[in-house]
């Protein structure tokens, strides 16, 4: 039994410290670039009780270097102040109050796509409101579209981890992400098993984003970043991925509810197969990830996977912008959290427990 288990720790072990090598070199990194493009932007940001962010999202947008730009904010029904904060930005920005949702949408779907039918940019950008530009992200990103020919820019913005649960869980996306998927593929391959997108940052060329139906398109869809690149991806359409660095930022969660309810959201759904293969695949890489630091029976196989998975975060960690030694010492109980917020994942969403903002999913 401990035999088997080894050949699979060292399967998933190897292919994670593989991956996250290569991507410490190769994953690509959004970094400040002038542009010569001057088409204008719409920085399109759904807001529904928005109150702790909102002000400091704009700050970030209105203060860009690129200057051919409009900003326009959808009131998504706020029970807070978040329509009383926007109000003193009028002079600056759009406001739109948001109509109320109808039955066969998802409230973030349904409230991007409003935003789409006002936009008058050839580039349409929705970023959450939980966002944080810096001076020149927009200007790199219009930049980047260009140079690379791409439809979507998509970026996963540098996390701030300030409690200590959201280190237990926060990382996670980045070792996902960068563990199991070599990010430069996501534009230079073909192959459709290569694709990731995050819709906290999304830039996408407007005549593209009309051709594919918006987001009227994918109405119920509760992972539609996701499923915009699969789109893409099997129409041939380029898409680029990038890392935000020290150009966008984002502070998804304040407290381990959120965080857990959060991740758990788009966590079963994001990998579209069945409920029985997650359930295998979280347990593998959990136990995978934990085993070796467990059980020495084999020093030698024991020493060596250690090694590699201590690598591993490291590597991660450094591409993410995140703290070594927390990842390190937290790692056994961030592995405990893949299994844990798998299951909840599953359980909400076969029984229709999802929540966002207030609202089921």
């Amino acid at each position: 039994m401990i035999t088997a288990l080894y050949i699979i720790s060292f399967a998933f072990v190897s292919i994670i410290f593989i991956v996250s090598l290569s991507n410490l070199f190769s994953a690509p990194v959004l970094k400040i670039k002038s542009s010569a493009q001057n088409k204008l932007v719409s920085i399109l940001i759904p807001a529904r009780n928005e109150e702790r962010n909102i002000q400091a999202c704009l700050d970030g947008c209105l203060t860009q270097t690129y200057t051919n730009k409009e900003i326009i904010v959808l009131d998504d029904n706020s029970t807070d102040n978040t329509l009383e904060i926007l109000n003193t930005y009028s002079y600056k920005i759009k406001i739109i109050n948001g109509k109320q949702l109808p039955e066969d949408w998802l409230g973030k779907n349904w409230a991007c796509s409003q935003l789409a039918q006002h936009a008058q940019g050839d580039y349409l950008l929705f970023i959450d409101a939980d966002v944080r530009l810096n001076n020149n992200a927009v200007e790199s990103a219009v930049e980047e579209i260009t140079l690379t020919n791409s439809a979507l820019i998509s970026v996963f913005p540098t996390q701030k981890i300030k409690s200590f649960s959201e280190w237990l869980i926060v990382p996670l996306m980045n070792w996902l992400l960068l563990g199991f998927l070599p990010l430069v593929l996501v534009y230079s391959s073909r192959n459709k098993s290569f694709v990731a997108a995050n819709g906290q940052f999304m830039l996408w060329r407007k005549e593209i984003y009309d051709k594919l139906g918006g987001h009227s398109s994918l109405k119920y869809e509760p992972v539609e970043d996701m499923e915009f690149a699969r789109i893409c991806k099997s129409k041939g359409i380029k898409l680029k991925t990038l890392l935000g660095g020290k150009l966008i930022f984002c502070r998804m969660y304040s407290n381990l509810k959120e965080a857990i309810n959060g991740f758990a959201k788009n966590f079963f759904a994001g990998f579209k197969t069945n409920a029985i293969g997650f359930l295998i695949f979280i347990s593998l890489i959990s136990l995978s990830s934990l085993l070796p630091l467990i059980i020495w029976k084999n020093l030698y196989y024991s020493a060596i996977l250690s090694t590699m998975i201590i690598l591993s975060r490291i590597f991660i960690s450094i591409k993410s912008n995140q703290n070594i030694l927390m990842n390190l010492i937290l790692h056994p109980f961030q592995m405990m959290m893949v299994f844990i917020i798998g299951i909840i994942s599953i359980y909400k969403t076969k029984f229709g427990k999802l929540e966002w903002k207030e609202r089921k999913i």
